[in-house]
């Protein structure tokens, strides 16, 4: 098998934490994967992150009760020996991580930061982008995107546009590092004179040296070295539905949320294609955090399905619940160019919920300058259209999607309706938080290619 990838296949929060922690505790055995070369160890060597920053949200229930929600470090970290390693896609912010190292030791992690390491090329999040984010935001007023308020899409827009963007890399050099930041914090205040305040450059830049100090940073040649040491499992964030390209354009993440980025690194570290399993995951129910379409969603399940893990948040937003979308989950088959297997989560609720349905299509009116050969011109659509990036397509889509109507089916065994419905195996079940609610339906060693 090689290597696994683990992507939402959704609008994120899907459960890709509790999948890459039961990967990676699981062993060998279970994942048919290569075994470390260095003794002991369970098999997976260690997670590559390799999207979006300190928003993700990836919670992980030890066996023995201990919670902790990932966002920097991979959700492997529980168990001993495995690394995390914060690829060049991936935004760095120092601060945040130091205060999710604080959490994991209090939980026994004491030396989650000794197995990190973060290649020099990765943007930094600092709090001139959180505060840039969340002025932006509220700006929106109702018209609000629903971000994280975390500073994400922010640190993207500014490195586009900036070639001195501050990276990770800087943290070694305190001068250039001081002179990227002091040039970040004056655009910040000659773009939002009024908005809140921030650290100076001297306690950030202090702050970032300290990181450097204790964080191992490297280059682009130590991920080909980690994928030789055993099974690596590449850990996305959010889902492919929120992609920045692919999802529903303005309600999107400012990060590619496929398996592309994975599959770049894999080929830059002299990997061949397809050496790495494709492991999509979904709930058995549908999920959306903050505004934005969601066709299936049903505000009796809102209320009747609370999460513990995700609750409303100043800046997301409400937490949304619905049925099974067949049409959402089958455009994001497609965007992503399919999948080797699914992991399935959530189970248990799906079983005690005879009322939860499945949408096998969207009621749709025609929209200007679209036709059925385009997914979205007729009245009934089983399967969205796709096509190159073309933000103004994904935004007349988003319009058409905020008017749909679902037409469902009773969902029936959620993992059998799954498999019919998206053509694709359960490989991976999920009956609960914990990392032993988990089995392995069908060995990860045997997929064949990619499904549709």
């Amino acid at each position: 098998m090689g290597h696994v990838i683990v992507v939402d296949l959704g609008y994120g929060d899907a459960g890709k934490g509790t999948v890459v922690d039961h990967l990676c505790s699981a062993g060998p055995a279970s994942l048919g994967g290569r075994p470390p070369r260095a003794p002991g160890g369970q098999g997976v060597a260690a997670v590559v992150r390799f999207n979006g920053g300190a928003q993700a949200a990836h919670n992980v229930v030890a066996d023995d009760g201990r919670h902790h929600t990932f966002a920097q470090f991979g959700s492997g970290t529980f168990t001993p020996g495995v690394r995390t390693h914060l690829s060049r896609f991936m935004l760095v912010d120092p601060l945040a991580l130091a205060a999710e190292a604080d959490h994991l030791r209090a939980l026994g992690v004491a030396d989650a930061l000794d197995r990190l390491t973060a290649d020099r090329d990765a943007p930094l999040t600092t709090p001139y982008h959180r505060a840039a984010n969340r002025a932006r935001e509220s700006a929106r007023g109702a018209a609000r995107h629903g971000s994280c308020g975390m500073g994400i899409g922010e640190t993207v827009s500014y490195a586009l546009a900036h070639a001195d963007a501050p990276r990770v890399g800087d943290c070694l050099s305190p001068a250039r590092l001081r002179r990227r930041l002091s040039a970040l914090h004056d655009w910040y205040r000659d773009e939002f004179p009024s908005g809140e305040d921030v650290p100076d450059v001297d306690a950030c830049a202090g702050a970032f040296s300290a990181f450097a100090g204790r964080v191992e940073i490297v280059g682009a040649d130590h991920l080909h070295r980690l994928l030789r040491t055993g099974t690596v499992v590449f850990e996305g964030a959010q889902g492919v539905l929120l992609d920045e390209w692919h999802g529903f354009h303005p309600y999107t993440t400012w990060s590619t949320t496929t398996f592309a980025n994975a599959e770049t690194l894999l080929a830059e570290a002299g990997e061949a294609a397809g050496s790495a399993t494709r492991l999509g995951v979904l709930r058995a129910y549908a999920t959306r955090h903050g505004p934005g379409p969601f066709v299936t969603e049903d505000p009796a399940l809102t209320a009747d399905l609370p999460d513990p893990h995700n609750v409303a948040g100043r800046w997301q937003g409400a937490f949304r619940v619905g049925h099974l979308d067949a049409v959402a989950l089958r455009y994001a088959l497609d965007v992503t160019g399919g999948v080797d297997g699914l992991a399935v989560t959530h189970l248990d609720v799906a079983g005690a919920r005879p009322d939860l349905r499945v949408c096998l299509a969207y009621d749709m009116g025609p929209a200007n300058g679209m036709s059925p050969a385009d997914g979205m011109g007729g009245e009934r659509v089983a399967r969205l259209g796709t096509g190159p990036p073309d933000l103004d397509r994904q935004a007349a889509l988003t319009r058409r999607l905020l008017a749909a109507r679902p037409v469902y089916a009773p969902l029936g065994r959620a993992e059998e309706t799954i498999e019919d419905v998206l053509r694709a195996p359960v490989v991976l079940r999920s009956y609960g938080p914990a990392t032993s609610a988990k089995e392995t339906a069908k060995g990860l060693a045997t997929f064949g290619r990619p499904l549709t």
